[in-house]
């Protein structure tokens, strides 16, 4: 791996200067305090206006370049974390160690070494400060608003105070293919499915097994979810419910995915089975494996599926309870579910089967069981998400679980007719000399949550090409970071 000091000498220097910096900060969703606490700092050694709301969410005033202090003002947005996803033989803790960046050896990407690199939404982060810092920019009142854990929930968008912000035209920094303006994005809900129950006695003289699924590419659940990349769960509970039906196999624990909007890249179960079942276990693993690497050839080539004895459990599932859940995940929904008819290379709906965990928990003072399925269900046309939430609540209400909805948020109605549009698409055209492409996005963008707080804010979303965010393959082009930068430059003088 090369010195991750090397993306300091990258053009512009300024921007990956602030990037670099950015990576030596721990900042998963939810740790918060010392980036935000840096750019606050940041914002005031330069002598600015800088306001930090009571949830975390940073605001830094820059005052008009002269000449231009008549014009409406812009926003500058993004959001401060990053997902936090790791190879699992990288020894890495994403609360305390620094991303291991470096440039690729063909010199065309920056990469991490085995985590996420964070450009989502880093670059977008270090591009404003550049800005922030350049003291011979042209702009109109500028605004630098930074949001804190956006990959988990939005949550620094959905708690902003009406009022904060002063600008008229918010262009949001955290879009991932360079050449394409988007105006909409989706909207979204989260699913939580919970199975309660007693464990039983493991049946005499059987033995356990780990079955877990590795390597499967993952990505982003709603950037990445039309690529039919596999969902280690989904694939994990096809071999269960074979090995259940027929190898007399019974499930102890199942554990997969670690977050919600990522397409889950793991997933482990403990099984007992009768102790003469094992060679022919051990024979099912290989052929599954086998069979998923002819299935997802060309598009997930590295998943591996093994088995490993371990010691066995004194308890386990109860079986009516596995077959239920068993079911049920096959039963829901997982990848695209609905295209739009107008853009058929855009997804409308989709859900992502994102985590399941095996836990206990005290109820009136009795310790029992609890798996828990977490799913994150998008879609741009409100009446089909809750369509495909009622299917998934059928599936695991039809099993016994409780079904609660959370973390709702609107998504983002394209304005065709706006004028922050029309000027960015003859900026583009000017700079590039050719047209962007207008897009929505079926990923969640802030956009829709702020926009519902600041009525007739008009709103664009851009950004470099990033490939494979919220997967430890995340890599951004440098090229199109050199572009993005320029095209930030010129749509700011030219508002």
């Amino acid at each position: 791996m090369a010195n991750n000091k090397k993306i300091n000498g990258l053009e512009p220097q300024a921007l990956w200067e602030s990037f670099y910096s950015l990576t030596q900060i721990p900042r998963p969703s939810g740790k918060r305090k010392e980036i935000a606490a840096f750019l606050v700092n940041y914002g005031k050694s330069l002598g600015l206006e800088t306001q930090q709301d009571e949830i975390g969410n940073v605001l830094i005033r820059k005052p008009a370049s002269p000449g231009m202090e008549g014009h409406p003002g812009v926003i500058l947005q993004g959001h401060m974390d990053m997902v936090p996803q790791k190879n699992s033989d990288k020894v890495f803790d994403f609360e305390k160690d620094a991303i291991q960046a470096y440039v690729e050896d063909n010199g065309e990407w920056v990469t991490a070494d085995g985590t996420t690199l964070g450009a989502d939404n880093g670059i977008g982060v270090a591009t404003a400060m550049a800005i922030l810092a350049d003291k011979d920019a042209v702009h109109p009142p500028l605004e630098a608003f930074f949001t804190i854990d956006e990959e988990t929930g939005m949550y620094g968008a959905n708690d902003l105070k009406p009022g904060w912000l002063k600008g008229k035209y918010l262009l949001n920094l955290d879009s991932e293919t360079e050449g394409e303006l988007y105006v909409g994005c989706a909207g979204g809900v989260d699913t939580t499915a919970t199975f309660t129950y007693n464990e039983v006695e493991t049946e005499s003289g059987d033995i356990a097994l780990r079955v877990e699924v590795k390597g499967c590419k993952g990505g982003h659940s709603g950037c990445d979810i039309h690529l039919q990349r596999a969902n280690a769960i989904k694939l994990l509970f096809r071999f269960l419910k074979d090995a259940v039906a027929n190898y007399e196999a019974r499930l102890a624990y199942v554990k997969g995915g670690s977050l919600r909007n990522a397409i889950p890249r793991e997933a482990s179960a403990v099984i007992t089975i009768p102790a003469e079942s094992y060679q022919d276990l051990q024979d099912l693993v290989d052929r599954y494996e086998d069979l998923w690497l002819r299935e997802y050839d060309g598009v997930d080539g590295g998943i591996t599926f093994t088995a490993q004895e371990v010691e066995c459990p004194k308890k386990e599932m109860p079986e009516d309870v596995q077959d239920y859940l068993i079911h049920a995940i096959t039963l829901c929904p997982h990848g695209v579910y609905r295209v739009i008819p107008e853009m058929p290379d855009i997804v409308e709906t989709s859900n992502n089967i994102a985590m399941i965990s095996t836990t206990e928990k005290m109820v009136k003072d009795q310790t029992v069981n609890v798996i828990e399925v977490c799913c994150l269900t998008r879609s741009s046309v409100e009446s089909r998400k809750e369509e495909l939430q009622s299917i998934i609540q059928s599936a695991f209400s039809l099993a016994g679980a409780e079904v609660e909805f959370s973390g709702a948020y609107p998504g983002w109605k394209p304005n065709f007719k706006s004028t922050l549009l029309a000027t960015l698409q003859k900026t583009y055209q000017q700079e590039f000399g050719a047209a962007p492409r207008i897009v929505t996005i079926h990923a969640g963008l802030e956009c829709g949550i702020i926009g519902s707080k600041y009525e007739g804010m008009e709103m664009i979303s851009f950004g470099p090409t990033i490939e494979h965010p919220h997967s430890p393959d995340e890599r951004v082009n440098i090229a199109t970071v050199q572009k993005f930068y320029r095209f930030v430059q010129a749509a700011l003088k030219a508002l």
